[in-house]
This record gives C-alpha cells, sequence and structure tokens, in this order.
C-alpha cells in the first residue's frame, strides 16, 4: 500500500469497529479514539460506542457505550456514535447518540461529567446527534443538535439552544444560543471552529437554517451572521429550494472563512463553496461574500475544506475534488473521483489526500496543476471517511475496522 511521500507501506494493524462509523479518528497520548455502533452481530443491544485504542498495536484500551434512544427518529438505531471527540490535555470530550456532552478521562475512559441535551435543556434531535466539540480555554462549544422532527419536519422546541458554551471542568452552560428557532431545516449536525481575526476572537456556529453564526466566545454576543443558502431560489410562500443546511465545519484562512453547504444522503443540488470576509459585524449576507463556488461548478458538500499555500481544497458530494484559489475564487483543477464523498481532505506531508465512499484513497500532489500520484485500492469494508495522519503513521476508517498504515 501506497503511504505518505509515495513509499511503500503496509498496514500495521486493523482494529474492530461496529458495522457502521462514520466519526474520524483522533489520535493524542499515545491512542486513538473514534466514534462507532455496537455490531448487530455481536448479539447485545445496538448502542453509540466510542473505543480507544493504543496507537502502537490497536489494542482496545476501553470503550464508553451509550444505549440507543427508544424514539428512532431521535436516535437511529442503524447508526452509531457520529461525533468526532476532541482531546484537550487529559480529557476527551463528544457528542453522544443520546445527545448528551460528556467528559472523560483519556486515560482510563473515566466519565467526569455529562450535559444532558434533552433532559437539561429541552433539545429533541433528528435521527443522531453528531456535533465534534471545541474547546477553547475554560469553555467547550457544542451543537446541541435541536432538530425538526422527521415525521412533520416542524421544530416543535424553537425556544431550546441549539448552541452552548459550557463550563470545561463542571459541564455547567455558560451561555447559549437559539438563533435559528423555527427554522431549522431537518437536524443540526454541524461542528464549530475558532479564529482570530483582526485581534478579535470568533466562535463559528453552523446552523441548522443555514445560517453561519459568529460569536464572542466569553459571553455569546453575536458578532455577525450570514445567509449561506442566499443562493437558492424561493417558494412564494419563502420556502428555500432544497433542506442542505451546514454539516461541514467552517474554516478560518486569514480573515476569510470558508464553509460548504449541502446535507447527508440529500443528493446532488445547488449548493455551494462560500468564501466570507470575517472582518464585518451585523448581517454580512449581502456586503461580505469574497467569491462563491456553485452551480455547475460545485455541488452539495458536507466536507471540511483544507487551506494550504494560497489554495483551497475540496469536496463535493457527488465526488468532485477541487482546488481554488484562496483570494479569487478561481478553480485551478478538478478531479472526478467517480464515487461519493463524505469525508474532508487531508494535506499532510507534502500531498493531499481524500478518501471516497468506495473506500479508495487518492494521493494529490499540491499545487495549481492536477497531478494525481496514487490511487490506493480500498482496503476490505472502507467506506466513507477522512484519512488522518500522525506520527508518520495514516489512519484509515473503514465501516467496521480503523486502519493503522506505515509507520
Amino acid at each position: 500500500m501506497a503511504g505518505p511521500g509515495g513509499a511503500a507501506r503496509q498496514v500495521r494493524w486493523a482494529a474492530p469497529l461496529g458495522d457502521v462509523t462514520y466519526g474520524a479518528p483522533v489520535v493524542a497520548a499515545g491512542r486513538v479514539l473514534i466514534g462507532t455502533n455496537r455490531a448487530e452481530s455481536s448479539g447485545a443491544e445496538r448502542a453509540g460506542v466510542l473505543r480507544c485504542f493504543s496507537t502502537e498495536d490497536g489494542r482496545l484500551l476501553w470503550e464508553a457505550v451509550h444505549s440507543k434512544l427508544a424514539d428512532d427518529a431521535e436516535d437511529d438505531s442503524t447508526i452509531g456514535l457520529c461525533s468526532t471527540p476532541c482531546v484537550a490535555g487529559d480529557e476527551v470530550f463528544y457528542v453522544s447518540n443520546r445527545g448528551e456532552l460528556v467528559c472523560r478521562d483519556v486515560r482510563d475512559g473515566r466519565e467526569i461529567w455529562s450535559l444532558d441535551f434533552r433532559a437539561r435543556l429541552g433539545v429533541e434531535v433528528n435521527q443522531a446527534s453528531a456535533s465534534s466539540p471545541l474547546v477553547l480555554g475554560e469553555l467547550v462549544f457544542a451543537l446541541t443538535g435541536n432538530a425538526a422532527h422527521p415525521r412533520t419536519g416542524k421544530v416543535r422546541q424553537p425556544q431550546a439552544p441549539s448552541f452552548v458554551a459550557v463550563d470545561r471542568k463542571t459541564g455547567r452552560v455558560v451561555w447559549q444560543d437559539a438563533s435559528p428557532g423555527g427554522r431549522i431545516l431537518t437536524g443540526q449536525w454541524g461542528s464549530p471552529s475558532h479564529g482570530v481575526v483582526d485581534g478579535v476572537a470568533q466562535i463559528l456556529f453552523p446552523g441548522g437554517d443555514g445560517w453561519l453564526y459568529a460569536f464572542a466566545p466569553a459571553d455569546g454576543r453575536l458578532l455577525w451572521k450570514f445567509n449561506c443558502k442566499a443562493h437558492e431560489k424561493t417558494s412564494p410562500e419563502g420556502e428555500p429550494e432544497t433542506s442542505f443546511s451546514l454539516v461541514a465545519a467552517p474554516v478560518f484562512a486569514g480573515h476569510r472563512v470558508l464553509v460548504a453547504v449541502g446535507e447527508p444522503e440529500a443528493g446532488s443540488g445547488p449548493g455551494a463553496l462560500r468564501c466570507i470576509d470575517a472582518r464585518g459585524r451585523g448581517d454580512l449576507t449581502a456586503t461580505r461574500e469574497l467569491w462563491r463556488l456553485g452551480g455547475e461548478d460545485f455541488n452539495d458538500s458536507i466536507s471540511t475544506a483544507a487551506v494550504h499555500d494560497g489554495l483551497v481544497y475540496a469536496a463535493d458530494a457527488p465526488g468532485y475534488i477541487y482546488c481554488v484559489d484562496l483570494e479569487t475564487g478561481r478553480r485551478q483543477w478538478v478531479h472526478d473521483a467517480k464515487a461519493n464523498i463524505w469525508g474532508s481532505p487531508l494535506v499532510a506531508d507534502g500531498r493531499l489526500w481524500v478518501q471516497t465512499a468506495d473506500g479508495d484513497v487518492l494521493q494529490f500532489a499540491l499545487g495549481r496543476e492536477l497531478r494525481l500520484l496514487i490511487k490506493v485500492p480500498a482496503l476490505p469494508d472502507a467506506g466513507h471517511g477522512t484519512p488522518v495522519t500522525a506520527g508518520g503513521v495514516l489512519y484509515l476508517t473503514g465501516q467496521r475496522h480503523l486502519y493503522a498504515v506505515g509507520g
């Protein structure tokens, strides 16, 4: 198998997961943590599971099991724990399939605290809770997953918070925001981002109404907002053309913010990749868009973009991979992977890595010219995933196994 730099690499180990895995692995302190489910073939009751493996040999160190909710509409029985965990110091933070923000000791998996969004904040989720928490100082930021009910399409708890800032040590809610209110289109499966623009810290909340909100981290004061669905047509009743919202995490690149529009399993449609000037205040929709790819140039996407050396690397759901000039938005090249892409591009070791839904891993040269260096055939059961590198090892996620390659 080909690894970083094009050298021949071998699979070091393969660790068993459940039978459905959508989260990305996180590597820290000699451990690999990843959300999955409990396989139906195990004979045990379905559950969401966070598993922690040794980076050395793939040995299971500990796991945290979260039973499924009774209502399949809130906690789809066919999927597991979708949140990508966040490790800070000796603690790991994640959102469980039950709509809980959980803090555990990364060394032994001991629970330190848990905040139940449903019981404590009145949140109702749609199919799954999937936000990946962000730790900044003494605060943890996460989307609660408040959603429209899948059977009625109505938001039954519009006053419930969609976004929270929580004390890292205690799990106490410091501030909360319910800006999307009753305008949530389906679910809220995005993740927050942090950046500093002109000396001002910003926390970005990708809302389920298709708006991107920027807050002051300490107190939740709204700095600016942007309607990322402004390109869509609307019905006479004012309804948007699609249910696409913001699943991909927004990315800061200096004063610019890049964010893609889409939805899992929605299929191709009028998505967009937007570049926003984050130096403004208030509603920036009409004044601060620097450029946008859409229409025939970009489809719906749930992939987080990667930025390197003045270039943006992005992927859309139908399977096209793009290289775009960060300053102008001009497309430099595009490659058809001929398979859907849900994972995000990775820039590492002077290369661009992308994994397709078929499990193939594509390695490109960085730069303004399209050069596909290697296409690594799919490992057994590999599928949707985001490649991750750490310590010279490439980690690839399959539906049923986590692979460590190289080293």
